[in-house]
C-alpha cells in the first residue's frame, strides 16, 4: 500500500524535536510546530496568528532583525544563535536555521534550544580565566591585563602599580581545621580584596595563598601607600561567626610600581614578588 505522504506529513513535523516556524513578511506566525510548548511554553494555538518579535529577547531584537533581512533577501542563515523569553519569564538560548521561501510567503526557521550548551560554553570560558575557587581572575587573564594596563600607561604617561599578596602561616589553617576551612578562608579573602578596589583594577589568585593586585591609572605613590594601609587594615578585620575560632591570618604585600621599579611585566612581578618575600622573611623572623 503506497504511504501518503501528504497525510503523514504533520505527524512527522510534530515528532521533531526542533520546533518549525513559519513566518509571514510582515513576522507573524502561521505555523509552528508542537515542540513549541517545550521550547517557548506556549501552545501552538496561542503562538499562531502572533508576530514572533513579541517573544525575542528585547537585548537580542536588532540583531535578530538584521538576521531577518539577511533571510529575506534569499540569504539563508544556518547557525544564527539567539534569545526568546518563554511564558514565565525565562529565557531560552535558540540555534536558527532559517530561510525564506518566495513561492509561500514565508520564512522557514527551525529553531533548536541551546541553551544548556550556551551555559556550558560560557562556563568553560569563565573558567578558562578564572580561578575556580575563588572566582578571581588568574594569572594568566592577569598577565593579558597587565600588559594592556601597562602600554596603556606609556601611551598616557600613567602609573601602574601591582601588589603581591601572600597570607601568612596559612598552612596552620589547613593543618588545624582542615583544607575546607582553608579554601573558605580563601574565598573570604578574596571578597575582602575585591571590596578594595575599583572595577578597573583586577584582583588574581596566583595558587595556593597568593595573590596579585593590579592597580591601574595611578596618581602617586602615596595612592598606592593608601591602598596597601586599606588592605592591610582590612585583611586584620577578625573572620565572622560562621568561621568559628579560625582566627583571619595577617598577610605580607610586595609593591611594584610602573615605571619606577621596573618597565616591563617580568620586571614589576619580579619586583613585587622580592619585596613580598623580604616583608614575609621580617614576619617569620619577628614570630620567632
Amino acid at each position: 500500500m503506497p504511504v501518503d505522504f501528504e497525510a503523514i506529513y504533520p505527524k512527522i513535523v510534530n515528532l521533531m524535536l526542533d520546533t518549525i516556524f513559519l513566518v509571514d513578511r510582515d513576522d507573524r506566525i502561521v505555523f509552528v510546530s508542537d515542540a513549541c510548548e517545550a521550547l517557548l511554553g506556549y501552545r501552538a494555538d496561542e503562538l499562531v496568528g502572533t508576530l514572533i518579535t513579541r517573544y525575542m529577547h528585547p537585548d537580542d531584537l536588532a540583531a535578530t532583525r538584521a538576521s531577518i533581512v539577511r533571510v529575506m533577501s534569499g540569504k539563508p542563515h544556518l547557525d544564527f544563535r539567539n534569545r526568546y523569553v518563554r511564558k514565565d519569564g525565562s529565557v531560552v538560548y535558540i540555534l536558527w536555521s532559517a530561510r525564506w521561501s518566495e513561492e509561500e510567503g514565508v520564512r522557514i526557521g527551525v529553531a533548536r534550544d541551546v541553551t544548556a550548551l550556551t551555559q556550558a560554553e560560557t562556563e568553560l570560558r569563565f573558567l578558562a580565566h578564572h580561578d575556580p575557587l575563588t572566582g578571581l581572575t588568574n594569572r594568566s587573564l592577569l598577565n593579558d591585563r597587565l600588559d594592556s594596563a601597562l602600554r596603556s600607561a606609556r601611551r598616557r604617561r600613567s602609573g601602574v602599580a601591582l601588589l603581591f599578596l601572600d597570607v601568612n602561616d596559612f598552612k596552620e589553617i589547613n593543618d588545624i581545621h582542615g583544607h575546607a576551612a582553608g579554601d573558605r578562608v580563601l574565598c573570604a579573602i578574596a571578597r575582602r580584596l575585591e571590596g578594595c578596589v575599583r572595577e578597573t583594577d583586577t584582583v588574581a589568585r596566583m595558587g595556593g595563598d597568593e595573590f596579585t593586585i593590579l592597580l591601574t591609572d595611578i596618581e602617586s605613590a602615596d595612592a598606592v601607600s593608601e591602598k596597601v594601609e586599606r588592605i592591610l587594615a582590612v585583611m586584620a578585620e577578625p573572620l565572622g561567626e560562621e568561621f568559628g575560632a579560625i582566627r583571619m591570618p595577617s598577610c605580607s604585600i610586595g609593591v611594584a610600581c610602573y615605571p619606577e621599579d621596573g618597565e616591563d611585566a617580568d620586571t614589576l612581578m619580579s619586583h613585587a614578588d622580592t619585596e613580598m618575600y623580604r616583608l614575609k622573611r621580617r614576619f617569620s623572623a619577628a614570630g620567632d
